[in-house]
């Protein structure tokens, strides 16, 4: 079969994110590497540096997704694909989807990970439906004796505000 464009497009990105990985190993890193492409074609780099900068939020795709939002000037990617060496965590979905990412690729998929000693099962099963809550509750305060709506009133008010 002849590869079509989208696809050796996105077996160069895969193939960055994986360079990527391996140059962040050899650089004190974990991992993982990834890269943003923005619907006008722009690519942004993002190497896991949990470690590196004692930072647990410092995923390979949130450094990428930091990186084209800072450079593109706008929190929304739409139209942007992300291309990671792994698939990637909970919390790097959600960042994703925040971004508004058009869509994400991936190549080791988490049991890959897992064998190599990185298991978010524990994440992934915290949020299916019936997780497990007790990894870390989250429960709202019952004593609603403070102004607690005042900041999305004073929000709601702003003519300045920017929507997202």
């Amino acid at each position: 079969m002849k590869p079509t464009l989208a696809n050796t497009e996105c077996t160069q990105y895969l193939a960055m994110a994986i360079d990527l990985a391996s140059a962040n190993v050899r650089n004190s890193g974990g991992p993982f590497g990834a890269v943003v492409v923005s619907a006008d074609g722009r690519t942004f780099e993002g190497a896991n540096r949990v470690t590196a900068t004692n930072d647990p939020t410092a995923h390979a795709e949130v450094t990428a997704i930091r990186a084209a939002a800072a450079a593109l000037g706008t929190f929304d990617l739409s139209g942007a694909v992300l291309y990671t060496s792994c698939e990637p965590c909970p919390m790097c979905l959600a960042s994703a989807l925040w971004a508004r990412i058009s869509r994400v690729v991936y190549a080791a998929d988490r049991h890959d990970a897992a064998r190599s000693g990185f298991d978010d099962a524990v994440f992934y099963n915290y949020f299916d439906a019936a997780g497990d809550r007790q990894l870390m509750p989250v429960v709202r305060d019952g004593h609603q004796d403070t102004d607690y709506l005042q900041p999305f009133q004073l929000w709601d008010r702003l003519d300045t505000r920017i929507d997202y």
